[in-house]
């Protein structure tokens, strides 16, 4: 092997890393804002539930906020059933 070549090989990666690194991008990930929402939307019903009991909100906003809790469980039972497949899928690859 040249001398050369492997020092352009070198190069090269060297100019390729910082492409890799992440740059502006905020550190929150599709999934962390995914459950930072699940989160708010179970805060959100649980408030507006505890608000409701003392007379501070309507029934129409906590028949809402449960309709909007009811979603975000299937969504987030959903998500896990298929992660759990798809994991199951790969167990079962031969190696």
């Amino acid at each position: 092997m040249d001398i050369r070549s492997s020092t352009a090989a070198l190069q090269g990666y060297a100019q390729a890393r910082p492409a890799t690194k992440p740059g502006g991008a905020t550190p929150e990930t599709g999934f962390a804002r995914m459950a930072r929402d699940f989160t708010e939307t179970l805060q959100n019903a649980e408030n507006t539930a505890k608000a409701a009991m003392t007379g501070g909100a309507d029934a129409h906003a906590l028949v809402q906020a449960l309709a909007q809790t009811e979603l975000a469980v299937e969504t987030a039972v959903t998500v896990r059933d298929k992660v759990v497949e798809a994991y199951q899928e790969i167990l079962r690859m031969p190696v």
